[in-house]
């Protein structure tokens, strides 16, 4: 009888804490940069960053109009790398998005694809209306979000694809869509800018686009950082998280969450991203923030937010900040976005001429602070935020 040996799979080696700090410094700078200017988009942006490190796709939905894309292609313009985007429609041909015929080598009998500028060789992608493509287009994109893997003809190609953002006008509730639908793990719900941001919004759209500063290494240098963090990712601590993860999947479950074995495993890809987009290599409570996302609709979103609450209530991220508030609606994650504003705002504010408007965004920084914490709950990071705004505001 012979004997068979299996190798056993080496252990993703543990990255090094100083550098995950740095990366993740350096893609949480990028997707602020992203952005800036976007008003109440900012969460989607950051989402795309998350998934990005996570291996994951995202969907979002939202009513026309709302800004889905461009929050897309400032993420996919920071973090550099093959960027793809295309709308579907019912006619949409597969070549259109997988790249048509290698005429030559067809006369010579051979069935293969150019996919040179097409979406097996894209690294971040952008499908509009996704739901719309026909059944040969999502049966072959079925797979290559799955595996990253294209396969058409003869041609077979590994997909460098780090994320690939799916948008829709709303769900789908064609039955037989849902197989697709499922490999998009994460999704955001986004809503037209609310009254109270309309000037906001007015402001930022008369203001002439300026391109957002690159990283450190220029696009190229911001996705290997990525690449660096995903890494991380699969490398992450689970241990200390585990138990509070299986508490917060059961609750969902109880609650009538629909949450299945397969996205139950892959939420912890989403956590692990959190933790080494926080510079950290070991996860937390404070990366739970993320399990409303794998909630199927906004309604189902919203419920988990709230039975979630007690074990997020400590949840935050510093390179992610938006996105950590919203889902977690926790103080911590309020008091890092602050400082975080806070620190944008003085550093803009040192290299403009005074001026009325600057000073009417530092003291309105300071009632935002001011609104959320009471004086003694004022976590120290954002009290010397708050110290600065206020010596800035009143020059001595």
């Amino acid at each position: 009888m012979t004997e068979i040996s299996i190798a056993a799979t080496p252990a993703p080696a543990t990255p090094d804490p100083a550098a995950l700090a740095a990366d993740s410094e350096v893609v949480g700078a990028a997707v602020a940069a992203a952005g800036r200017g976007l008003i109440d988009r900012e969460t989607v942006a950051e989402v795309v960053t998350l998934c990005a490190v996570a291996g994951e796709h995202l969907l979002v939905v939202g009513a026309p109009g709302t800004a889905k894309s461009e929050a897309v292609r400032r993420v996919a313009g920071q973090l550099g790398g093959r960027y793809f985007e295309y709308l579907l429609g019912r006619f949409t041909e597969p070549n259109e998005l997988f790249g048509p015929v290698d005429l030559r080598g067809l006369r010579e009998g051979r069935v293969e694809f150019e996919t040179a500028g097409m979406l097996p060789e894209a690294e971040i992608a952008f499908l509009d209306e996704v739901f719309l493509g026909s059944t040969a287009v999502l049966n072959t994109l079925l797979g290559l979000l799955n595996e990253r893997v294209f396969r058409r003809g003869r041609t077979v190609l590994d997909s460098p694809l780090r994320v690939c953002v799916g948008a829709a006008n709303h769900l789908p509730d064609d039955p037989a869509l849902a197989a697709f639908a499922d490999r998009f793990l994460a999704r955001v719900f986004v809503e037209p800018v609310a009254d109270a941001r309309l000037e906001e919004l007015l402001e930022a759209g008369r203001r002439r686009p300026t391109a957002a500063p690159e990283g450190p290494g220029g696009p190229g240098g911001l996705l290997a950082a990525v690449d660096r963090l995903a890494a991380g990712a699969r490398a992450c601590d689970l241990d200390e998280v585990t138990p509070l993860l299986g508490t917060a999947l059961r609750r969902l479950r109880a609650a009538g969450v629909p949450v299945s074995d397969r996205r139950a495993v892959r939420s912890q890809k989403l956590v692990a991203a959190a933790a080494v987009l926080d510079g950290r290599s070991a996860a937390s409570a404070r990366d739970l923030w993320v399990l409303p996302l794998i909630a199927p609709t906004a309604d189902t979103q919203a419920l988990a937010r709230d039975i979630l609450a007690d074990l997020v209530e400590k949840a935050a991220n510093r390179s992610l900040v938006h996105a950590a508030e919203e889902l977690s609606r926790s103080t911590a994650a309020r008091a890092e976005r602050l400082a975080h504003a806070g620190t944008a705002l003085l550093a803009e504010h040192r290299t403009l001429p005074e001026g009325r408007d600057s000073r009417l965004r530092l003291e309105a920084a300071l009632r935002e602070i001011d609104v959320g914490f009471e004086p003694a709950d004022l976590p120290a990071a954002l009290a010397a935020i708050r110290a600065e705004l206020v010596a800035a505001v009143v020059p001595s």
